[in-house]
């Protein structure tokens, strides 16, 4: 044998090289300067870990799990735990959830899978096929999210590779929707068919949403990434809670720019952390917009906490950097200076309507409407998601559209067929509208499918409509967000009253479930985050405190004019505690 290698043999030695030095980096074992430089699509995140390592600081389980094999490179094994029918241990639980599968035991002992539906809208073929694979590999229904998705659960770990394959079958994708990556991209409900909008949201969605599949890159940030396009339209889109923002807005002559409508971008909204996305004074054209957020996310992936999981966001990189100077990263990455107007340069924004979500709505298309329809929050049962699939089809133009409401809509419904579209919507058990409690009534998973949730928060939402709509007589709308832990998907913090799941303690030894309740909290025009007023109220005891609460402000607002947010926002906290004080009921323990 000669002492040359072969070409192939050379590429075998060098990969090997580069995988022991990979791992004796992610021990922590690797000589100073000894690590030749990252190559490869996840060389951005290898060499951020190298720099946190080169620091004498040490990764965090996930990163360390990322690093020892990247999940998208595991792939053979998860078929083989599901011909196992094997649940994961936690390092897959973290990588399976790349390809939108969390095992979510103890809750339930099995999966969930979380799909990607750019912009919420789907085909009513898509549906069908998504209710015939929760019959047959799942639980039978799905949940519409705050993220305008789909949620499927009770997966078997056998049939987590066929639920993924049957998604993709149908065009759909549950790729990158968990873990550490950009989740499913927002836009506006009623993007194409609002009559106010300023731009339809769905190419730059669906763009972006392309984008993100097709880069791997943008896979294995230091923590998830959220990303919304508002275009205007009457149904709020909540982009101000995500981590990048972009909002149509019309910008008038005479500020160094051409007219016409551009995205204003805003950044580092985390609102379970308290915050809001904020304005950079940059818009940027829609057709950059997907360059723009590549930049932005790269920036991140380098600088983002890979230590410590509870400050891994980008809110807390732009706190250390300040806008200023992560700006000017990004605009390192982009080879060019962004954009800034002065913020008298945009037009005001269009207002929203609380409850465009529900009922009959004339679109821009004359003759034509949208139909939203209320769901028990979020929750749609295998029979419905067929039936309305079948609504589309027959009486609309067969788009069926989730919101950020836990709701969907059915649009392109021509005049002459609304009537009998809206009672075949009720022929499902459905409706399409609601008491001004149930409209703005939005639920988490909470503790019958959800391992973190420390309460039952669907059951309870349900629980609270049903002993406060024959008791209170409220004449606007009003938003009740139940969430079950700290992760906020219910988005608490931004509610009129929002709840918190908590274990509430009844002796010594014994609890049960509850919440904290925080009330005057906003979004878009009203942004803020709300202030905690109850602590420790029991599940049982919510239904008829929220009456309470709801009965007070009835009784003290200034007028009919008064709407909840304005009466809780006039008072300081102390007043509020003492208005909404409710005593309990004794707990009974067996």
């Amino acid at each position: 044998m000669g002492s040359e290698f072969s070409v192939d043999q050379k590429r075998y030695l060098e990969g090997f090289a580069t995988g022991v030095t990979a791992a004796r980096a992610a021990r922590g074992s690797l000589p100073a300067g000894g690590a030749a430089p990252p190559s490869g699509p996840d060389a951005i995140h290898l060499a951020a870990q190298d720099r946190v390592t080169a620091a004498g600081k040490k990764l965090n389980d996930q990163e360390k799990w990322k690093r020892e094999q990247h999940p998208f490179e595991a792939y053979v094994r998860l078929k083989q735990q599901a011909r196992d029918n094997a649940a994961p241990k936690p390092p897959d639980n973290f990588r399976w959830r790349y390809y939108g599968l969390f095992y979510v035991a103890p809750a339930q002992t099995s999966y969930m899978c979380r799909l990607r539906i750019p912009n919420g809208i789907l085909s009513s073929w898509q549906m069908a096929g998504l209710a015939d694979l929760a019959d047959i590999l799942a639980g039978g229904y799905a949940h519409v999210t705050t993220r305008a998705n789909l949620q499927m659960r009770e997966i078997a770990p056998k049939d987590a590779v066929k639920l993924l394959q049957g998604i993709e079958s149908l065009g759909l994708w549950a790729r990158g929707s968990g873990a550490d990556n950009i989740r499913n991209v927002t836009g506006s409900a009623t993007a194409g068919i609002d009559p106010q909008e300023l731009i339809d949201t769905r190419p730059y969605a669906r763009d972006w949403h392309f984008h993100i599949l097709n880069e791997r890159a943008l896979f294995g940030l230091p923590r998830k990434f959220n990303v919304a396009f508002d275009g205007g339209g009457l149904i709020p889109t909540l982009e101000d809670t995500n981590d990048i923002a972009f909002q149509a807005v019309q910008i008038a002559d005479g500020h160094g720019v051409a007219p016409g409508v551009y995205f204003r971008l805003a950044l580092g909204g985390i609102t379970g952390h308290r915050d809001f996305a904020r304005d950079t004074g940059v818009i940027v054209a829609a057709e950059e917009a997907t360059e723009v957020a590549d930049a932005i996310v790269r920036v991140f992936i380098e600088h983002g906490d890979r230590t410590d999981r509870n400050k891994a966001r980008l809110k807390y990189v732009l706190d250390a950097f300040g806008f200023d100077k992560y700006l000017e990263l990004v605009e390192d990455k982009l080879g060019r200076k962004l954009i800034r107007v002065p913020a008298e340069a945009a037009a005001p924004r269009p207002a929203q309507d609380r409850t465009a979500h529900l009922g009959v709505h004339r679109q821009q298309q004359a003759g034509l409407n949208w139909i939203g329809v209320r769901l028990a929050t979020g929750h749609l049962t295998s029979a419905q998601m067929r039936g309305l699939a079948e609504i589309a089809r027959s009486f609309g133009d067969g788009d069926l559209r989730l919101t950020v409401w836990q709701n969907l809509l059915i649009s392109g419904v021509p005049d002459a067929r609304v009537a009998d579209a809206s009672a075949a919507i009720e022929t499902l058990g459905l409706a399409i509208t609601a008491s001004p409690l149930r409209a703005g009534l939005v639920a988490c998973t909470g503790a019958s499918g959800c391992r973190f949730a420390a309460a039952h928060t669907k059951e309870t939402a349900e629980a609270i409509a049903q002993h406060c709509e024959p008791r209170v007589a409220l004449d606007s709308p009003i938003n009740i967000h139940l969430t079950g832990c700290h992760n906020s998907c219910a988005q608490h913090f931004i509610s009129d009253i929002g709840l918190i799941g908590a274990k509430v303690a009844i002796s010594d030894e014994d609890s049960v479930e509850g919440f904290h309740i925080h009330v005057g909290g906003g979004f878009g025009s009203e942004a803020a985050i709300g202030t905690e007023v109850l602590r420790d109220v029991k599940q049982d005891d919510a239904p008829r405190v929220i009456e309470h609460m709801l009965q007070t402000y009835l009784a003290h607002r200034t007028s009919p004019a008064e709407s909840f947010l304005a009466f809780v926002r006039r008072h300081d906290a102390a007043a509020l505690q003492h208005l909404f004080a409710f005593e309990q009921s004794p707990e009974t323990v067996a």
